[in-house]
């Protein structure tokens, strides 16, 4: 059952095209993703934040894109080092709360936000991916960012691997893992 549909299953059907011209409840259903996400919204606290674009070894002229990116704290804080970055993020309600975010951290001309379907992002321009979506969606992410991706470009995901792609390095941040792989 789609998430709409979840959210509608105890209005009455013949309601429908009554409530379809409320305001209220076209904004609400408007402001839903498409479809569930692949990952659960959980940030990453700030600590792993800084230890993930510490990690990828992020600097001004990077190019950083966040895969599910939430509140946007991982593309605001790499524009505060000098890069540019790109957060992809299935909830238009992430996506406006990045935005928000953006602006008030001043980076808004270093930064973008898109609400899309990861899969159907082209991020061929990344010169760092950071991802924390967990080990399946990593798996299904994983011949696109190979495919895609330049020599040389860094990933980083926060907790989950990808399979027998072996991370360049694994650390230990807090009790949780963080992996690196270079293109």
């Amino acid at each position: 059952m789609k998430r709409r549909d979840f959210l509608l299953a105890p209005v009455a059907l013949s309601t429908l095209p009554a409530l379809s011209g409320c305001a209220g409840l076209n904004d609400y259903l408007g402001n839903l993703p498409a479809r569930l996400p692949d990952a659960p919204a959980i940030m990453s606290p700030e600590f792993m934040v800084e230890a993930m674009l510490k990690l990828a070894d992020v600097r001004a002229g990077d190019m950083v894109y966040d895969l599910g990116c939430g509140d946007g704290r991982i593309v605001i804080a790499a524009a505060l080092r000098g890069a540019r970055g790109v957060g992809v993020d299935i909830d238009p309600r992430q996506i406006r709360l990045a935005t928000e975010r953006a602006a008030a951290a001043k980076v808004s001309d270093r930064v973008r936000f898109v609400v899309t379907d990861l899969f159907n992002m082209d991020f061929r321009d990344a010169t760092v991916v950071s991802l924390y979506l967990g080990e399946e969606v990593n798996l299904r992410l994983r011949p696109k960012l190979r495919s895609e991706l330049r020599p040389g470009t860094r990933v980083v995901s926060h907790e989950f691997s990808m399979g027998d792609w072996q991370p360049e390095t694994r650390l230990v941040v807090g009790g949780r893992y963080l992996y690196r792989w270079i293109v």
